[in-house]
């Protein structure tokens, strides 16, 4: 009787790629890098309110302290932004260094 020997190719086939890898080193040891944002950028911005019965004083002093609120919001906003495209292009780099490095490793 004929025994069919492909199952058991390919049973060893399969084993052989499976320890293949199971036995590769790992991508990267290393964390990717990651910036920190300043408090301003994370902390709420605030806004402020009129009194019950506004006077045209209360009005003109709202109108300033929200107009400074407001810049110094937007430069929070501006920053965790700015922060954030900054670690972006730090990853891109981290990224194309670990290609770099595993193209120039020795292959096992």
């Amino acid at each position: 009787m004929q025994t069919n020997s492909w199952g058991l190719y390919g049973l060893i086939a399969c084993g052989l790629m499976i320890a293949n890898c199971a036995s590769s080193p790992p991508i990267s040891t290393a964390a990717p890098p990651r910036l920190v944002l300043a408090e301003a950028a994370t902390r709420p911005c605030a806004l402020a309110n009129l009194p019950e019965a506004p006077v045209q004083a209360d009005l003109e002093a709202a109108y300033l302290l929200r107009g400074a609120q407001i810049v110094a919001c937007d430069s929070a906003r501006r920053l965790a932004v700015e922060t954030l495209m900054a670690e972006r292009e730090m990853l891109d780099r981290w990224m194309e260094a670990e290609t770099q490095a595993r193209k120039m490793s020795p292959t096992d």
